[in-house]
């Protein structure tokens, strides 16, 4: 058997690529590659700006030829990266000589030993790790996930009026409509989206232990925490001002436990959403060309929130693991932390191909009132609720001495089927008011709704 060529192992990086490949412009080895890149070179500019050791503020034209360099970074510079650490065995180092190479090209090798000046590693990573992560939350996923409940809101609102029998614990319950029950997920995450909408991004910079120690050695009259401060909140991120070598990741676990949350709401939403179709409540849409079974060719399944059940499930495995292991360090630096942030691509990854699966599964599903319908018909008996409540309200007022009320409705229904005919018969000779007689009498399973149309309302919708 002849050797494949080279394949990718990641079915994000093969199968599902087009789905989510838009993360990995930011969530990459290139992609952090970059940002380290972009780290440096601002640290080199802060640095002359600030006239640290006598250097000379660079001229806008040397600035703009130095961030240049990022923004035109792509596979050349890939491929230089590559070979620097291949020799230095050291991804940050090889970003070092990477930016020492740019500044002779430039002709600005009298600020080349400013670079990567009193920095450690981490330094540099955290940082680029911050920035990567906000830009693939903010630039990909957030605009993916809005755009999933938009769609969930939209439905909510288009079948706020639609009765529906509700199944607590899977079994025929007090009926509402199709759109309040959409409308609970849609709410739900636009809350979690609001939290992630907020989300803090942290970064230090403060060499080897966060002591400053190297700083205040080379320069002892210059305030160090504030120019670490300063230049953290110039890249648009927070300070933390208190660390060992390592940015403590705790806002990474919180933002990962928060997705990690929206993903299980998400669950939630594609296994209703599952139940509704498999009850006739949904029907699908039909894609010209596509084959549900390879045997059975009436079938239609439903896929897409079958597949976005299984992504949610691997997206929060992975978040999960990150937000459990990313907060504990020994002492003051371990490793552990390295390999795994090169996995929040795949987290975020599977949570982008669920969205986008969720997303096209809701847009090729349609509601059959029909069968709502003809399902609130058949279970009359759900009317007991609203009967035993009435009772026990007339009793209260002294229309009524019927003793346990719930119990009278519950020997009428319980294990039973009975129609409008049964129940207008036993309304009929309740010792109840006429006022609420003639109430229940009129009352249908899909007149049973409550207020399930006006709490559509307190729905947010979103820009």
């Amino acid at each position: 058997m002849t050797s494949l060529p080279p394949q990718p192992l990641s079915p994000l990086d093969g199968r599902y690529r087009a789905a989510v490949g838009e993360l990995g412009e930011h969530l990459s080895e290139a992609g952090l590659n970059r940002a380290r890149v972009h780290v440096e070179i601002e640290w080199l500019i802060a640095q002359t700006d600030r006239g640290f050791f006598g250097a000379t503020p660079l001229t806008d034209h040397e600035k703009d030829a130095l961030r240049q360099v990022v923004a035109d970074f792509g596979q050349p510079d890939i491929d230089e990266l590559a070979a620097l650490e291949a020799t230095t065995r050291h991804d940050v180092k090889a970003v070092e000589y990477y930016v020492r190479n740019r500044l002779t090209a430039l002709g600005l090798d009298r600020i080349a030993e400013l670079t990567h000046f009193a920095c450690t590693s981490e330094d540099i990573n955290n940082l680029s790790y911050a920035l990567t992560v906000r830009d693939a939350v903010e630039q990909v996923w957030l605009p993916a996930f809005r755009t999933v409940i938009a769609r969930l809101g939209e439905l909510a609102r288009q079948l706020r009026d639609a009765p529906m029998l509700s199944h607590t614990h899977g079994q025929p319950a007090t009926p509402s409509t199709m759109g309040k029950e959409l409308a609970v997920p849609a709410h739900r995450l636009t809350r979690i989206l609001r939290q992630i909408e907020s989300a803090e991004y942290l970064g230090k910079f403060s060499g080897a232990t966060g002591t400053f120690s190297a700083h205040v050695v080379a320069a002892p009259d210059i305030d160090w925490p504030t120019v670490s401060r300063e230049f953290i909140e110039s890249l648009g991120l927070g300070w933390n001002p208190l660390t060992t070598q390592i940015e403590s990741h705790d806002w990474q676990a919180e933002l990962y436990a928060k997705i990690s949350h929206a993903d299980r709401v998400l669950h939630n939403l594609a296994t209703d959403i599952w139940e509704y179709i498999s009850l006739g409540y949904f029907t699908q849409v039909p894609a010209p060309g596509a084959t549900g079974s390879s045997t059975m060719p009436h079938k239609i399944n439903p896929i897409r929130f079958e597949n976005a059940e299984a992504n949610l499930e691997l997206s929060s495995a992975v978040l999960d693991s990150l937000a459990a292991t990313l907060v504990t360090s020994r002492l003051q630096r371990d490793l552990t932390d390295s390999s795994a942030q090169r996995n929040i691509g795949v987290g975020l990854g599977h949570s982008l191909l669920a969205l986008d699966n969720l997303r096209r599964g809701l847009g090729e599903i349609n509601v059959d009132r029909e069968r709502l319908l003809a399902d609130l018909d058949a279970n009359w008996e759900v009317l007991g609720e609203a009967i035993q409540t009435v009772i026990r309200a007339e009793v209260v007022a002294g229309r009524s001495t019927i003793a346990d009320p719930y119990a009278l409705l519950k020997e009428l229904t319980r294990g039973k089927r009975i129609g409008a005919a049964e129940l207008a018969e036993f309304v009929s000779g309740l010792e109840i008011g006429e006022e609420a007689k003639t109430r229940l009498l009129a009352l249908t399973p899909p007149r049973y709704t409550g207020l399930a149309d006006e709490l559509v309302d307190r729905l947010e919708v979103l820009e």
